[in-house]
C-alpha cells in the first residue's frame, strides 16, 4: 500500500495513521508525554495509604492463639477505636468479596444447570434461613483448628459468618438476572460463537450488574447488624473476642458504659458513611454504565470519587499490565466450549434422568433427616421439637406483627419519598445510613429504657427487631416508587385520579413487586435479628424473651448441638414455610399483574 498525503493526512503501510494541522506538524497533545496531574497525585497517595494499611495489620492477623488463654474482651480505650474500626472494615470487605465469588460460582450452576437448579434453590432457601449463631456454632471450631495456634482461624471464622449476612441475597439476586436476560442478548452470544468464560464476563456479569451491587450495598449494610456478634463470639462455653469495633460496642454494653458506646456509636456512623461515599456511591454510579434503555435517563448517580478516577491515568496504567492475562484466559478457557445449550436428548432419556437425580437427591435428604432425628432423639429426645416450634410460634407471631407495623408505616413514606425526585436526592442517602447502620448498638439504650418503664422483652424485643428489618420495606418502596414512569404520573395527574382511588389502582400496584421484594428480606432480617432481640444484657440488667432467637442464642452459648440443631431446623421450617407459602406466591402475584 503506498504511502498518501492529503488534507493534512499521513498514512503509510504498517504504520498508525497520526493526523497534523495544515502546516504540517502534529496535532496539539498527540506527541506530548503522560504527565502526573494532581488527580494522579491523589489517587496515588490513596492507593499507596492503603497497601500501607493492609501490611500494618498483616502481622497481627496471624498472631499466637491458644483457645484456652484468649482474652474475653477488648480494650475500651477510645484511642484504639480507629485500628478497630480498620481491623473491622477489613473483615467486612473480606467477607464481601468471598460473598461476589460464592454468587457467580452458585448462581451460574443454579441457573445453567436445570437439575442442580432443583436442589440449589431450596438449599439456599434454607441458608438464608440459618442465623448466624448456627454457623458460628459449627464454624469456630472447624477454623481454629484448621489454624492452630494462630488468630487466623478466629479470624476466618469472623469473616465467615460476616459473609453468610451477605451471600444469599447476592446470589438471588443475580440468579434471578440471569435466569431473565433477554432473549436477543443470548441470541447474541450464539452468534458471536462466545466461550462460556467469554459469555459470562461480557453478558452474564454486566447484564446481572445493576442488581448485583445494589444488593451488595443491602446486604453490606444489613452485615453490620451482626458484626458485635462475628466480632464477639460466645459459643461452647468459651468466649472469643477479636479487635473490632463490634467487640468494643459489646464490651461496653456488657460493662453498662453508656459514654463508650455512643463514642462507638458515633465511629460507626463516620465509617457508614465514609463506606458510602467513598465506596458504594462510586459503585453505583459506575454500574449505570451497564443500564440497558433507549432513552437516557435524565438525572443519573453521580460520584465525586469515580469522577476522580476517571480523570486520573493510574487506573489505566495499573490495568494495562492485566490485559495479556485476561486474553490468555480467553485462549485458554476455549476447551470449556462454546456457551451453548446441548444439543436435545429423548424425552424418554431426560425423564429416566431426572427420576434417577430425583431418587438420588431424596435418598440422601432422607438419610440425613434419619440420623439427624436419630442424633436428637438420643440426646434430648424427640419432645424438644415440640417446644422449639412452641418457641417459634412466638417468635412468628413478633415477625407478622413487625411487618404489619412497617408496611403501615414505612409504604406511604416511602412513596411520597420516591415520587418526588427532590426529596429523593436528600432522603435515598440517609435511607441507606439508616440502613447500614447496626441497629443493636442501640440496644442498650432501649433496654435501659425498658427497665426504667416495666417494659417487657416479650413485647420490647418487637422493637429492637424492627430497628434492623424495617428499613428493607422503605428503602424497596422507594426505589419502587422511584421507577414509575413518568407517562403513567403524567396520565394519572390528567385525569384527575386523586385519593383513595390514586392509591388502590395506581401507587399500590406500582410499588407492590418491590415491596414483596422488601417483604422477603424484611422478614428473613427478623427472624435473624430475633437471635440478638430476644436476650439482651446491660450492665448487671439481663432480660430475655420467650421465643425462638433465645433459645437458639442460649444453646449456642452452652454448647448444647442437640439443641442448636433442633432450634435451627424449626427456624429454617417456620422461614421456608413462610416463604413458600406467602411471599413466592405473593411473588408470582406481582410478576404476573401488578408488573410495568
Amino acid at each position: 500500500m503506498r504511502g498518501r498525503t492529503h488534507g493534512g493526512e499521513q498514512a503509510s503501510s504498517g504504520r498508525t495513521v497520526v493526523r497534523v494541522a495544515g502546516d504540517g506538524f502534529p496535532s496539539r497533545g498527540v506527541w506530548r508525554r503522560p504527565e502526573f496531574r494532581w488527580v494522579d497525585l491523589l489517587v496515588a497517595a490513596a492507593l499507596v495509604s492503603l497497601l500501607y494499611g493492609l501490611l500494618r495489620l498483616a502481622p497481627s492477623l496471624d498472631a499466637p492463639f491458644l483457645p484456652d488463654q484468649a482474652p474475653a474482651t477488648v480494650s475500651t480505650d477510645p484511642s484504639d477505636l480507629p485500628y478497630y474500626a480498620v481491623r473491622s472494615l477489613l473483615r467486612m470487605f473480606a467477607a464481601l468479596a468471598a460473598s461476589v465469588l460464592f454468587t457467580f460460582v452458585y448462581a451460574i450452576a443454579a441457573a445453567r444447570l436445570r437439575r442442580a437448579e432443583k436442589v440449589l434453590l431450596p438449599v439456599l432457601d434454607i441458608l438464608q434461613s440459618v442465623p448466624i449463631l448456627g454457623f458460628l456454632s459449627i464454624t469456630v471450631t472447624a477454623f481454629i483448628n484448621l489454624f492452630p495456634g494462630s488468630t487466623l482461624g478466629l479470624e476466618c471464622a469472623s469473616i465467615f459468618a460476616i459473609f453468610t449476612s451477605m451471600a444469599w441475597n447476592m446470589t438471588f439476586a443475580f440468579y434471578y438476572s440471569l435466569v431473565s436476560q433477554p432473549s436477543e442478548l443470548d441470541e447474541a452470544a450464539r452468534v458471536m460463537r462466545l466461550t462460556k468464560w467469554q459469555r459470562f464476563w461480557r453478558l452474564d456479569v454486566p447484564s446481572g450488574m445493576i442488581p448485583l451491587v445494589w444488593n451488595g450495598m443491602m446486604s453490606f449494610g444489613g452485615a453490620w447488624f451482626f458484626l458485635a456478634a462475628s466480632e464477639s463470639i460466645s459459643v461452647l462455653n468459651h468466649h472469643y473476642a477479636l479487635p473490632g469495633i463490634g467487640s468494643y460496642a459489646a464490651t461496653a454494653i456488657g460493662h453498662g458504659n453508656l459514654d463508650q458506646v455512643g463514642i462507638a456509636i458515633g465511629v460507626m456512623v463516620v465509617m457508614v458513611i465514609g463506606v458510602n461515599v467513598l465506596f458504594w456511591r462510586p459503585m453505583t454510579a459506575w454500574s449505570e454504565r451497564f443500564r440497558v434503555e433507549e432513552s437516557e435517563a435524565a438525572d443519573r448517580p453521580r460520584s465525586v470519587v469515580l469522577d476522580l478516577l476517571r480523570r486520573s491515568s493510574l487506573p489505566d496504567l495499573v490495568a494495562r499490565p492485566l490485559r495479556p492475562v485476561g486474553l490468555a484466559l480467553d485462549r485458554g478457557t476455549r476447551v470449556f466450549g462454546l456457551a451453548e445449550h446441548p444439543l436435545a436428548r429423548p424425552a424418554s432419556q431426560e425423564r429416566a434422568g431426572d427420576v434417577f437425580f430425583a431418587g438420588a437427591v431424596t435418598a440422601v435428604v432422607l438419610f440425613g433427616a434419619w440420623r439427624a432425628f436419630d442424633y436428637v432423639d438420643t440426646t434430648v429426645g424427640l419432645g424438644e421439637f415440640g417446644h422449639a416450634f412452641a418457641l417459634g410460634a412466638a417468635t412468628f407471631g413478633r415477625v407478622l406483627l413487625l411487618l404489619a407495623a412497617a408496611t403501615l408505616v414505612w409504604v406511604p413514606v416511602g412513596v411520597w419519598i420516591g415520587m418526588n425526585p427532590k426529596v429523593t436526592r436528600f432522603a435515598q442517602p440517609v435511607v441507606q445510613v439508616l440502613a447500614s447502620f447496626p441497629a443493636n448498638f442501640l440496644f442498650p439504650f432501649a433496654t435501659a429504657a425498658f427497665v426504667a418503664l416495666g417494659i417487657s422483652l416479650n413485647i420490647g424485643s418487637v422493637l429492637l427487631m424492627a430497628l434492623g428489618a424495617q428499613w428493607y420495606i422503605l428503602f424497596n418502596v422507594i426505589a419502587g416508587a422511584s421507577a414509575i414512569p413518568t407517562d403513567l404520573r403524567e396520565a394519572m395527574t390528567g385525569f384527575q385520579v386523586r385519593g383513595r382511588l390514586r392509591w388502590r389502582a395506581f401507587i399500590l400496584p406500582a410499588v407492590f413487586p418491590y415491596y414483596v421484594t422488601g417483604g422477603i428480606t424484611a422478614a428473613g432480617g427478623a427472624w435473624n435479628a430475633s437471635i440478638v432481640a430476644e436476650v439482651v444484657e446491660y450492665g448487671s440488667h439481663h432480660l430475655t424473651a420467650t421465643g425462638l432467637g433465645a433459645y437458639i442464642a442460649d444453646a449456642t452459648g452452652t454448647g448444647a448441638f442437640p439443641k442448636i440443631l433442633v432450634g435451627v431446623s424449626v427456624m429454617s421450617v417456620y422461614v421456608v414455610a413462610l416463604n413458600r407459602l406467602l411471599w413466592r406466591r405473593l411473588y408470582r402475584l406481582s410478576e404476573t399483574r401488578y408488573s410495568l
